[in-house]
């Protein structure tokens, strides 16, 4: 971990921890309570980010950890307003919402659009593969209700983004997902894994043939993408190729490890950081992963706090153990705390199902297909391999 303080780089707030459907690998543990973020904690929230100078740079504001869409607009313009009001110097700042789609109305898409706000949606897939995780809590799919957001969306002429979680059923339907991609025009895509984490406590790709039925799923999609380069770009590709291009003196800095580098904050004030999935969660080694109350605690004072250091070295300790012991370090730069305290039982441990897939994996098959095209080795995305992989022709090595 470095020892100089990091700009901010995500300010993540819980609007509320309310969530209007039920999906079976949700983390959160708190998703029906209705309780809504006060105007007071937003301006104290906006006040502590300011008065500490972390966010000087410019940051994102990601509204995240419950469904953001369950508050209405006017809620949100309420919010950039009390934002604004402490941003004497004007720094610039971006929002993000990650949400279901299925309360996007036609007053949400046109206030998305008014305040450049960034919206991604959650849809796993056709309707196979999305309702059979993202269900209403009386057990009805939701596919239709994420659709109608797409559609509603592209009416409007708003880019969005599209979060797919991978189960094992997924690993199985490379072309099914690409087609459905396609057919619904959309554009920008981003894969997560069903992940062990919080309330989620098993996943469906907690197996010992994930890896290699992981990579083939990756092969088959890239092909796919390489046969059809204008349909869609991929996140993971993006990130792979960034990763693979960096020059050695270019050394990135993982967020999860790195104090204030993302702040967290919940419903009622309360302070974290690191892995934004530590939010309101709960674990028997640790008495939860706040620092404090943007009422009553400054910043850059929790950096003093006894918990959060006993947090902090656990983390740092695992960060070290991954430089020492695992080649991909240079690519994630010690992995995700969330993951390895709940896949491994502690923060201070290495490698997980989640570095397995999206990061040991990834590359893998990505400096596969890079050696091929150069010549150093036999193809593995199919026999027509043209490694398109995201990269114009002028820009492939």
């Amino acid at each position: 971990m470095s020892t100089s303080l990091p700009s901010l780089e995500l300010l993540v707030l819980q609007p509320t921890p309310f969530c209007n459907i039920n999906c079976s690998y949700c983390y959160l543990p708190d998703r029906t309570n209705k309780k809504t973020m006060s105007e007071e904690i937003l301006a104290k929230i906006f006040s502590r980010i300011f008065e500490s100078g972390i966010g000087d740079d410019g940051f994102t504001v990601v509204w995240h950890a419950g469904e953001p869409l369950v508050l209405p607009p006017e809620w949100y313009g309420r919010a950039c307003d009390i934002l604004d009001a402490h941003n004497g110097a004007h720094v610039p700042v971006r929002h993000n919402i990650q949400s279901n789609g299925l309360l996007l109305g036609d007053r949400w898409a046109a206030f998305i659009r008014a305040k450049d706000f960034h919206i991604g949606l959650s849809i796993d897939g056709p309707r196979a593969l999305h309702d059979a995780r993202r269900r209403t809590r009386s057990g009805r799919g939701t596919f239709d209700g994420a659709i109608r957001a797409v559609e509603r969306l592209q009416r409007f002429g708003i880019d969005f983004h599209v979060i797919t979680v991978l189960s094992w059923e997924s690993l199985q339907a490379p072309d099914l997902l690409f087609d459905f991609y396609r057919d619904h025009g959309i554009r920008d895509v981003a894969f997560n894994i069903e992940e062990i984490e919080g309330g989620n406590v098993q996943s469906s790709l907690d197996r010992p043939d994930a890896v290699p039925a992981f990579k083939k799923f990756l092969r088959r999609f890239i092909e796919r993408m390489s046969g059809e380069p204008e349909t869609l770009e991929l996140r993971e590709v993006a990130g792979a190729l960034a990763v693979i291009f960096r020059g050695n003196d270019r050394v990135a800095v993982n967020q999860q490890t790195e104090p204030l580098a993302i702040v967290c904050v919940d419903v009622d004030g309360n302070i974290g950081t690191f892995s934004p999935e530590l939010l309101g969660l709960r674990h028997s080694m640790y008495r939860g992963f706040t620092f404090g109350n943007v009422q009553t605690t400054p910043l850059r004072s929790i950096l003093d706090d006894q918990h959060f250091r006993c947090v902090r070295d656990d983390i740092a300790a695992g960060v070290r153990l991954c430089a020492g012991t695992c080649p991909y370090f240079n690519v994630c730069r010690g992995g995700a705390p969330a993951n390895k305290l709940f896949e491994n039982g502690s923060f201070a441990s290495t490698e997980t199902l989640f570095c397995r897939l999206t990061k040991q994996a990834l590359i893998d098959v990505m400096l596969e297909d890079l050696e091929f095209r150069l010549g150093l080795g036999k193809p593995t995305l199919g026999s027509s391999n043209s490694g398109h992989l995201g990269l114009g022709s002028s820009e492939r090595p």
